[in-house]
């Protein structure tokens, strides 16, 4: 009898802890959280905030629209998760395109994948679509550089207590000369956690 109601207690509390609804409470975009030490939204900001500067005040980037009389077109390449955590790296990229293209100093064409939506379309107004309002098919901006890079971490435990050190590299090449026109790094994201034991 006395099992079965130690039993019952804790089939109770096992069902109320997993009906038990989750406590939300909105907070401003920009305000810095940290629960668990690893990479999140903020971390995204500030290095964004930083590669953007610098590759919008890069001399060689200047120098093509002198030259050439137009900005560059540039296309986004793999921005590859070389960390051990699980980061999406594509919100790294689109962050720093939306940034850089407001910013006038570099104009993005479509990548890979949207370009072959982007033919389909085409070749679906040439078939469907009144005379002389389909878009035509020869008619692609070809991108000057590409965008690449990498998210790199270090991490180091002793104890109770963990160091995770960020390092992001964001590079524009000349996809004609394989020549690199800016590389930019943000080393700036450091943490110090301290790993508290849960008592049972």
């Amino acid at each position: 009898m006395k099992k079965f109601v130690l039993f019952a207690i804790a089939m109770t509390c096992a069902v109320s802890f997993l009906c038990a609804k989750p406590k939300v409470k909105r907070v401003d975009a920009d305000k810095v959280i940290d629960l668990d030490g690893y990479w999140n939204d903020t971390d995204i900001r500030l290095v964004c905030e930083t590669l953007v500067n610098d590759c919008v005040s890069s001399p060689r980037v200047a120098k093509f629209e002198k030259t050439k009389g137009r900005v560059p077109y540039v296309i986004v390449g793999k921005i590859k998760n070389d960390s051990s955590e699980r980061i999406d790296t594509s919100i790294v990229a689109k962050k720093m395109q939306t940034a850089i293209i407001n910013n006038g100093a570099l104009e993005f064409v479509a990548s890979k994948d949207e370009r072959g939506e982007l033919r389909e379309e085409k070749a679906d107004q040439a078939e469907h679509v009144e005379y002389g309002t389909a878009k035509e098919i020869d008619n692609e901006k070809a991108a000057d550089y590409i965008m690449t890079g990498s998210v790199k971490t270090q991490v180091e435990s002793a104890g109770k207590y963990t160091v995770r050190s960020y390092f992001v590299y964001v590079t524009l090449t000349d996809i004609e000369s394989n020549k690199i026109i800016w590389q930019g790094e943000n080393s700036e994201i450091k943490k110090y956690i301290k790993n508290q034991k849960v008592k049972l």
